[in-house]
């Protein structure tokens, strides 16, 4: 499936759910006077939604990698700021709640992973290196792909007949 905006995408969603997760489990009273902890794993959770975003609005195939490796990076950050709150005693009656959001992070990790593993040979360069030509040899192809797969059901249906 083709998406043509940031906000159709899976990981996306996903990662503004964890975002969304981050700051119900920020705002509670344990956070209240750890500001710097708090901020930072706000800013990090809310940081691979946006550059999923920013790397798909970029219009270039190496540049989107680039910012979903960034989104990686900021999901691992998350995680790891979970594994500090796990330790540390004030938060042990949290856990599982910080469990939970440590999957969440894990899953969007695992499928930026994915989405950039299926980028990285792909000949595609991007939206931002479309032209008339590259556009009408696109159209064309699939054209040329539809009538082959027409030409086969019609010989298929035939043989049907025939048999």
């Amino acid at each position: 499936m083709r998406y043509s905006r940031f906000e159709d995408l899976p990981v996306w969603n996903s990662a503004i759910d964890l975002a969304v997760h981050t700051y119900e489990l920020t705002s509670k009273p344990e956070f209240n006077s750890r500001y710097s902890l708090r901020d930072q794993l706000e800013r990090a959770a809310v940081s691979v939604s946006n550059n999923v975003a920013e790397g798909f609005e970029r219009g270039t195939t190496q540049e989107l990698l680039t910012f979903l490796y960034t989104a990686r990076g900021s999901a691992g950050e998350v995680r790891s700021m979970l594994c500090l709150l796990e330790r540390l005693p004030i938060f042990t009656h949290l856990k599982s709640e910080i469990s939970n959001l440590k999957s969440k992070a894990e899953n969007v990790s695992r499928q930026l992973r994915g989405w950039a593993d299926s980028l990285q040979n792909s000949p595609i360069k991007g939206q931002r290196y479309l032209n008339k030509q590259s556009k009408r040899a696109a159209v064309a192809a699939k054209e040329r792909h539809d009538f082959l797969n027409e030409l086969a059901e019609i010989r298929a249906r035939t043989a049907t007949k025939k048999g």
